[in-house]
């Protein structure tokens, strides 16, 4: 059953969220290829994030999203000090913004809007990059994949907002 829009509770979901910015952008040219890490990149709303390996398909995963803080309790969870952003395999990594309070909702990312589409789960390939529990150490804190609305420049330091919700 879908949330009342007049709710105390829909009121607070679809409040302020703080912004943040992003701290790293990464491109995957094929699968299983190493990433290529990028200080600027360009955002196409056909194509996706232009260069990585998602661009031409479109849909619902055109680029994906991970908190800093995410990548540390992941690291924690696996009993390290810190991991590469380039094991996880997102696009962007974000730095002050709660990604999970973007979900239903639209956000800019330095000249682009996007839409978050669903929560960015992690695969098999955990246990083999992170090690033994590398997927249970990733679950709840993959991220959220999106789908490009408006096309644009992005790079490190740009601010990541959550724009307002209409009614």
């Amino acid at each position: 059953m879908p949330l009342n829009p007049a709710s105390p509770l829909a009121r607070l979901i679809n409040g302020p969220v703080h912004p943040g910015k992003i701290v790293w952008i990464g491109l995957r040219a094929r699968r299983k290829v190493a990433m290529s890490v990028v200080e600027a990149a360009q955002i196409d709303f056909d194509a996706g994030l232009v260069g990585d390996h998602y661009a031409s398909r479109g849909g619902a995963r055109q680029v994906t999203l991970i908190q800093a803080e995410s990548l540390r309790s992941i690291a924690s969870h696996l009993g390290r000090d810190d991991i590469d952003a380039c094991d996880l395999r997102r696009n962007i990594v974000t730095e002050g913004i709660n990604l999970m309070a973007l979900k239903d909702r639209q956000f800019r990312i330095g000249e682009a809007v996007l839409q978050t589409t669903g929560d960015c789960h992690p695969c098999s390939r955990m246990e083999d990059v992170l090690g033994a529990g590398g997927y249970n150490a990733v679950r709840g804190f993959g991220g959220i994949t999106a789908r490009v609305v408006k096309g644009g420049a992005i790079r490190i330091g740009d601010r990541i907002e959550a724009l307002p919700v209409s009614d």
